[in-house]
């Protein structure tokens, strides 16, 4: 009899351990797909080809517009919010300058030549606003107090970008090649009291090949193919995104808008566009 209890009293043990051992047992973090994507947060940017003044025929500086609102530039503005381990490119930008201090911001008001660099702290307060209101004490005696309400910076606001490149022919590798200078965002400014749209503000100018280590390793959404990954780079890289020319190099250093208005705007900045195409295209005509 005590020998039957002793065996009873190991397996009632045996099954608790077991019990115990079982519940400490960790189950795998669920995998939000279908295969495990594998991240290189050290990936290199492709350098340029080297280019040398004396091998450049044709040069020709432009200053393009790029409207998120357009269905072609979405996945620049899109998610508002950080999910999926995708970022918009506002929030990439901003991470860059101001959590990694990785990229260098430069002042818009003093032009685009990369002159005044801007302080971590003038970034930071872009796009933040305070407001001084009464606000009235929830317990007795009830009285009113002063305090400021701070809104802070909504990526969502930045809906448009700048960018200034040069259109160069070179004479080594016989191609006319694009390559991005800098690029600004605009951010758009909001009647606080009505709500109402009053303009577009520049934020800062970057240096385009500085930002290239940072978007090499940011992902954006491909809309033909999930699986394939495209990063911000290549986005950039291989021309895929729509913008408007709004400005190219001339002698009074004046904007399209500065001498044609409307559709004629329009027509002028295609024309620009096609010239440059053009250009190319002429010289292996026979």
């Amino acid at each position: 009899m005590k020998q039957l209890s002793l065996i009873f009293s190991a397996a009632l043990i045996l099954v608790t351990l077991g019990s115990s051992l079982n519940a400490q047992v960790l189950t795998p973090t669920p995998r939000d797909g279908v295969f495990d994507k594998i991240h290189y947060p050290n990936r290199r940017v492709v350098p340029y080809a080297h280019m040398r003044e004396a091998d450049v025929m044709f040069q020709r500086r432009v200053w393009r517009m790029i409207d998120l609102r357009e269905k072609i530039n979405q996945p620049l503005y899109y998610p508002t919010k950080p999910t999926n381990l995708r970022k918009n490119l506002i929030t990439v930008i901003m991470d860059a300058v101001l959590t990694e201090q990785s990229v260098r911001a430069y002042d818009p008001m003093l032009g685009d030549d990369f002159k005044a660099e801007m302080t971590t702290a003038e970034v930071a307060n872009i796009g933040v606003r305070r407001d001084s209101m009464q606000m009235q004490r929830p317990y007795p005696p009830y009285d009113w107090y002063d305090t400021v309400i701070v809104t802070s910076f909504d990526p969502s606001n930045v809906k448009q970008y700048r960018l200034k490149e040069d259109w160069t022919f070179e004479k080594q590798r016989s191609v006319l090649e694009p390559r991005i200078i800098g690029i600004c965002p605009l951010m758009a400014v909001i009647d606080p009291n009505t709500g109402e749209f009053r303009d577009y503000k520049q934020m800062f100018w970057l240096y385009f090949p500085e930002l290239r280590k940072v978007l090499i390793n940011e992902e954006v959404y491909n809309p033909y193919n999930f699986g394939q990954r495209l990063t911000y780079d290549d986005l950039f890289m291989k021309r895929r995104f729509s913008s408007l020319i709004y400005k190219v190099d001339n002698t009074y250093d004046r904007r399209i808008e500065d001498y044609v208005k409307g559709l004629d705007a329009l027509l002028e900045a295609e024309d620009i566009k096609n010239t440059l195409m053009d250009y190319e295209h002429n010289l292996w005509e026979q």
